[in-house]
């Protein structure tokens, strides 16, 4: 029997440790079994047990207090990361050999590690050797969304872990519960976005020719192979959290053995999520 995996990213302060126990609730009102794993050995305190604790392992503090490493925060967690990329064998014993698990991984927020460093890709086809079925999970702050420039900067991070991972991803922009009924209308261009438009909505703030050029590469890349698409995360809106889950379920097929439906599209969600307009201009074509 498979075992299912949830790899949760995305830049500091996205709200990773929010959506594991959002998450964790809502698997429970279904009387589905979710376990957390905590792979950031900087993290301090969470809201929800966790079943296994990378801390436990090793932690940044610890490293950086040694004197014969002398490394920063940052170096200290890429240490920390590398050290654990060497001792698989102490998650592989934390999980156990329970089959069916569904396990959220909550990941470390430096982009490095889902760029060109190769821990976590490690990490991903060690999983896969476990029998897991792994997904991506990239949250990106809504209210850190609401600017093209930033958005495109988003993009390119989700897409960069996309790339070097090579497995089903789902891109999240979360904290949506905290933007205002003007921001929430500001940010629906941003969940499947038009990026030409984009770009020309924004292209008298482009001084440099060659920026410019190169903005427009990238805005091509993503909107001519579709590459990128958010779904909208509300941790207080139970119908969209389990939208949400949905889509990453069937990306890994889970409960593939039971009548799997695909999950549903933006417009047809409910009218009190205040997404379903999102898309209307889709299903009216």
């Amino acid at each position: 029997m498979p075992r299912f995996a949830q790899l949760v990213m995305g830049p500091a302060g996205s709200g990773k440790s929010t959506y594991c126990s959002t998450m964790v609730q809502h698997s429970e009102s279904l009387n589905r079994s979710v376990q957390v794993v905590n792979l950031d050995p900087a993290a301090e305190h969470f809201d929800y047990p966790v079943m296994a604790d990378i801390r436990e392992l090793i932690q940044v503090d610890d490293v950086m207090e040694d004197d014969s490493l002398r490394f920063g925060p940052n170096g200290g967690l890429v240490f920390c990361m590398e050290y654990f990329a060497n001792n698989f064998d102490w998650l592989e014993e934390s999980l156990g050999h329970v089959e069916d698990d569904y396990i959220l991984f909550d990941c470390p927020g430096q982009i490095e590690l889902y760029t060109h460093l190769p821990v976590m890709k490690q990490l991903v086809e060690q999983l896969q050797q476990w029998e897991f079925r792994v997904c991506g999970v990239f949250l990106v702050d809504s209210q850190f969304m609401v600017e093209s420039f930033k958005f495109i900067s988003g993009v390119m991070a989700a897409l960069s872990a996309m790339v070097s991972l090579e497995i089903p991803q789902v891109n999240i922009m979360t904290k949506m519960d905290l933007l205002s009924p003007k921001a929430k209308k500001e940010i629906e261009k941003y969940l499947d976005p038009d990026m030409y438009s984009m770009m020309e909505d924004n292209s008298d703030t482009i001084r440099s020719s060659k920026f410019k050029k190169l903005t427009k590469a990238i805005c091509g890349l993503i909107d001519d192979y579709s590459m990128v698409r958010f779904l909208p995360f509300d941790r207080t809106d139970e119908e969209g959290v389990n939208i949400v889950l949905q889509h990453i379920d069937f990306s890994i097929q889970y409960g593939e053995d039971l009548e799997f439906k695909e999950p549903k599209e933006l417009d047809e969600e409910p009218a009190n999520l205040n997404y379903d307009e999102i898309f209307q201009d889709k299903a009216s074509s």
